[in-house]
Formats: structure tokens, C-alpha cells, sequence
């Protein structure tokens, strides 16, 4: 597999061709954003932690029967994924409440969630990602009601699936993103999963495993980012 021209740049990754139209390569930097690229700085090993991280869970949910974009690590920062064609509306689920659902309806950090949430947000930088449901999806065709249906439901087996993986590691999986595109017509998952883009509490003291370290000026984001993995079986040597 031949890597080719840079496509894309985004907040920690770079995107290039290959000589195959129906795979990319995905490089993962060091660099960290948060506020929508208001705070960004560069952390040592990060990008090898994010890539070798990403490949085991990608792997997880694979096995689990859940169509992922990841094919396998090309390097301790690359990895070779097939070409989505990205469906421009993230989906988050919320099992405890934290972040923007604190400050958005009031509720006590920490409170479980039962059922656990299901949102929809706008994948816009300039607009601050905002919040949106699925009669937006549908009137502005970002995705058809049988993409939507498919998307909330692969979103809420990943939830089951991990949350079982983290529980194993003495963890709770308070919240989580994910992106989805197509790939000749179905529906899978792309982008990362990492704890740049999930909440992840020790369960005993609910220390902060995750990227709010960096957004809270907490400090050892690297270093928590790996404990996680460590936890749960993820090889970084």
C-alpha cells in the first residue's frame, strides 16, 4: 500500500491517499485541541497512544460484528482505514452526566442516566458543533431515516459493548462520540475512539481518565490516556 498526496488536516490527525481509492491512511499527531482549537498544545507520545489505543477498540467492537473503518496499524502513529464518504452529524451517548448536559439542563455531575441519552450534534467548527435532532438531519438531508435508524442503533451497541471492556478495567464510560460514513452504501464507523473523544471515570474515586484532564488543566493527560489502556489490555511497546 502506497501513501500518496495529504487530503485533509483536522485538530490531531492528517488524512492521505493510497494508491487503493477505497483506503487512507490516517496519521495521528501529537497535537491537542479543546474549545473548538481555542486551546491547543502538543503532548509527547500522544499521537502513538491515540493510534495503538484506537486500533484495539476498533478491533473490540469489530469482533463484537459492529462494520468499522479500521483495517490495521501501519506504525506506531499510522493506520490504514477504508474511505468513508462522512456523514456530517456526530452521535453521543451519555451514560452519567457531565460536560456539556451539566452546564445544558443543570443536573448534577456524576448522575446516572437511565435510559442512557442518545444526541445528535452538527459537525461545524465555525458554528461550535451545535446540537441538533433528527428532523434537522432529515430536512437538511445530512442523512436518510434508514442511515439515522442504523446510526443510533450501532451507537448503542458500541455503548454495550464498551461498556462492558472499561467495566473490566474498574472504569465507567460516562460518555462518548462517535462519526459514522459510508462505505459502498453501508453504514460504518469512522473516525476514532479515544479518550480524546469519550469521558472515562476510575470507578472507585472518579478520577478523570480521560480528555477533560486537558480541557481542566488537570495535567498527565498522556499518562492517563495510557493508564486506560493499560487497564484493559492495549499494548503501547
Amino acid at each position: 500500500m502506497e501513501k500518496r498526496d495529504l487530503l485533509y488536516t483536522g485538530k490531531a490527525k492528517s488524512v492521505y491517499a493510497t494508491d487503493d481509492a477505497d483506503r487512507l491512511v490516517i496519521l495521528f499527531r501529537n497535537d491537542t485541541s479543546a474549545f473548538d482549537g481555542k486551546k491547543v498544545e502538543q503532548l509527547e507520545r500522544k499521537g502513538m497512544v491515540n493510534n495503538k489505543f484506537n486500533a484495539f477498540i476498533m478491533d473490540k467492537l469489530a469482533a463484537a460484528g459492529i462494520p468499522v473503518h479500521q483495517e490495521k496499524l501501519l506504525s506506531d502513529t499510522e493506520s490504514l482505514v477504508k474511505r468513508l464518504t462522512m456523514i456530517p452529524v456526530e452521535c453521543v451517548v451519555r451514560n452519567f452526566a457531565a460536560g456539556s448536559l451539566v452546564k445544558r439542563l443543570g443536573v448534577e455531575e456524576g448522575k446516572e442516566l437511565n435510559p442512557p441519552t442518545f444526541e445528535l450534534f452538527l459537525k461545524n467548527d465555525a458554528l461550535g458543533d451545535p446540537m441538533v435532532n433528527e428532523y434537522h438531519v432529515r430536512s437538511f438531508g445530512w442523512a436518510t431515516d434508514d442511515q439515522l435508524a442504523r446510526m443510533k442503533e450501532l451507537s448503542f451497541q458500541v455503548n454495550e459493548v464498551l461498556k462492558g471492556v472499561f467495566d473490566a478495567g474498574n472504569m465507567l464510560l460516562v460518555d462518548f462520540k462517535l462519526e459514522f460514513g459510508l462505505f459502498h452504501g453501508e453504514i460504518v464507523l469512522g473516525d476514532e475512539f479515544s479518550p480524546d473523544g469519550c469521558r472515562l471515570w476510575d470507578k472507585d474515586t472518579r478520577k478523570k481518565l480521560d480528555k477533560d484532564r486537558f480541557r481542566q488543566g488537570l495535567g498527565g493527560v498522556v499518562e492517563a490516556y495510557e493508564e486506560v489502556g493499560h487497564r484493559i489490555g492495549v499494548k503501547f511497546d
